[in-house]
């Protein structure tokens, strides 16, 4: 369980920190609006998830935790307090696991492996030049 702890932190801090740098404390209370981008949103949903599951002195320590990440978005030290926080809550919270594996799967490009090769959805490849070995099933190239 420890290690799966941690691929949800690794998976979710990119998406917290962009929450944290775009709204700081804000982050925690903030209504979703139609312009943050993907990261962003989901970002703020992971904390505000975790700030709703905590008790008032979790809620204390993840605003200090968030507001010293947003004044020092530089400092290793200030997102790992940050990190901290999301996974001594995991670790604390079945539940809580539970939903953060729910947004980050529904938010994830996802990989998966068939019977002969990989099989990549919800993704996009640019470029001009694009080659295709063997393909069959659901093949689309151009816009849709």
């Amino acid at each position: 369980m420890d290690a799966e702890i941690m691929q949800w932190v690794d998976q979710a801090g990119p998406y917290v920190a962009a929450a944290v740098g775009a709204y700081g404390t804000a982050v925690l209370t903030r209504a979703e609006g139609t312009a943050a981008d993907g990261t962003v949103a989901l970002g703020r949903r992971i904390l505000q998830t975790l700030w709703r599951r905590q008790n008032s002195s979790g809620r204390t320590e993840l605003e200090q935790a968030v507001a010293d990440a947003a004044d020092r978005p530089e400092d290793a030290d200030a997102t790992a307090g940050l990190r901290q926080q999301l996974e001594r809550a995991l670790r604390e919270d079945v539940e809580l696991r539970g939903e953060l594996a729910t947004l980050l799967r529904a938010a994830m490009p996802g990989v998966r492996t068939g019977d002969h090769s990989p099989s990549v959805s919800h993704s996009e490849i640019g470029g001009d030049n694009i080659q295709i070995g063997q393909a069959g099933g659901a093949v689309r190239i151009g816009r849709t």
